[in-house]
């Protein structure tokens, strides 16, 4: 059965569906010729690395499967995962002890998050490398007795024990706000219930906070992921045969070193 459609309705229905469509925003003058020029300037800046001569682009290629180079990046993503892994598991406990209603725990942490982030990476990482000056042989045991066991810095801290202490260590500091700033995200309303339900404080962790914190916590951490990758580089001072490392090692006998500190950056873009 047709309904009649009353007089006036249609117009009322067409003014209602155009309210509801989005205004196309019309693009400027500015912004076509804005266009054009970032364009012009794209293409000369391609052109003119495409066909000069000294950026040797065969030879480029011809080191991407290096045995040197191949290596070297196997060990930049190795220190990136151990130290982003192990900085993880102690960012979160500072970040427990950030939070503690114990001052001096509280304090403890902050003391050290603050030192490690307000320090270069370069000079922890010098530090550590030399720590065996100051502590030559270092005793470990329980504290006013004669069990201990004493340590060779000096075979300990090798170039790449070094790299992972100090890398981790630095990584620690940050990952500890990252972790702290997740777990401010978390509602207070959420841990009043959890706090109603009898849960532990291990318990609130593990199941209330942690997991409500997450979304906050991964973004970041996959920013620090990306920086730490970039950042490895820096080890290269210790001797550390990184990816940096290994293309210095090979231009300082071939002397063609633009090209291989682009294979050097494209390994870590």
């Amino acid at each position: 059965m047709l309904k009649t459609i009353p007089q006036g309705s249609e117009t009322t229905m067409t003014g209602t569906d155009s309210a509801l469509k989005p205004r196309l925003k019309r693009r400027s003058t500015f912004e076509y010729v804005a266009w054009v020029l970032c364009s012009l300037i794209g293409i000369g800046i391609l052109i003119s690395v495409s066909t000069n001569p000294n950026f040797k682009w065969g030879v480029v290629a011809s080191y991407f499967t290096h045995d040197t180079i191949v290596r070297g990046l196997m060990l930049t993503i190795f220190l990136t995962f151990a130290s982003m892994a192990l900085g993880t598991l102690l960012g979160l406990g500072l970040a427990i002890m950030r939070g503690s209603s114990i001052k001096p725990i509280a304090a403890t942490a902050g003391v050290y998050i603050t030192l490690f982030r307000g320090t270069p990476v370069l000079v922890q990482l010098i530090f550590w490398f030399n720590v065996s000056a100051l502590y030559p042989n270092l005793t470990i045991g329980i504290p006013f007795t004669n069990i201990g066991t004493a340590v060779d810095m000096n075979a300990l801290m090798a170039p790449i024990t070094a790299a992972l202490v100090g890398l981790t260590l630095n990584e620690a500091a940050y990952m500890a706000e990252i972790i702290r700033g997740g777990f401010s995200s978390v509602g207070k309303g959420q841990i009043e219930a959890a706090d109603s339900l009898g849960m532990s404080g291990a318990m609130k962790m593990r199941k209330v906070i942690i997991p409500q914190a997450m979304p906050s916590i991964i973004p970041a951490t996959g920013n620090q992921v990306i920086g730490m990758f970039k950042g490895t580089s820096l080890v290269s001072v210790l001797g550390v045969a990184e990816l940096l490392q290994s293309a210095q090692l090979i231009y300082a006998r071939t002397y063609e070193t633009i090209p291989l500190l682009i294979v050097a950056a494209s390994g870590t873009s």
